[in-house]
């Protein structure tokens, strides 16, 4: 339910970009040209990637190896892991990804400023710096969720699937983020 009202609210959102490319195309010519395309890529991959280090969390969780295990031991599934890290390892790598992400964020937006496009220029910058960094703060929320889910591991004796289920609906959430990240991406710095 909470995901279906988060869709519905990233729907505005992009409502407002499409209705301001239709209304003000000269505005959205001129205002695109200024977005750093290269570096939002870069920044964009990053996320990407966070997400399939967040799934490698979480398979490591199904298979309830929480922390990392010794080269050429089996976790408690039998398997071997890549790295032989568990769900911990892999949780603190995609925050690490999710934080570098919004770091590039707050970079960009401080270019975007220095080139003259505050939040307050006309209507394109506003609908750029509320849906994006409306995004930025949900990916902030997963970042905290991924330190609750960590520190719920060292806190509890045996790792169950209590605990499992915990990481497997955080990745939901953070596998979600970064879909309407890539819609988000596709709509603002490549439609001209």
């Amino acid at each position: 339910m909470w995901l279906g009202s988060e869709v519905m609210f990233f729907a505005g959102l992009f409502a407002i970009y499409f209705t301001l490319r239709s209304t003000s195309p000269e505005l959205w010519a001129a205002r695109t040209e200024l977005l750093n395309v290269p570096y939002a890529f870069v920044n964009t991959a990053i996320l990407v990637f966070s997400s399939f280090t967040c799934q490698m969390g979480v398979f490591a969780a199904e298979d309830l190896q929480p922390y990392r295990i010794a080269k050429g031991e089996k976790n408690a599934a039998g398997r071997r892991r890549l790295f032989g890290w568990g769900m911990v390892e892999w949780f603190f790598l995609t925050f690490a990804l999710g934080a570098i992400f919004v770091s590039g964020q707050v970079w960009e937006y401080a270019q975007l400023v220095a080139e003259g496009m505050p939040i307050s220029a006309d209507s394109y910058a506003s609908a750029f710096y509320l849906t994006t960094g409306f995004h930025a703060l949900h990916v902030t929320g997963g970042l905290i969720a991924f330190l609750l889910v960590i520190g719920r591991a060292y806190a509890v004796k045996n790792f169950r699937h209590k605990e499992a289920t915990s990481s497997i609906v955080v990745s939901y959430y953070w596998h979600f983020v970064d879909v309407v990240w890539i819609v988000l991406f596709v709509v603002i710095y490549f439609l001209k």
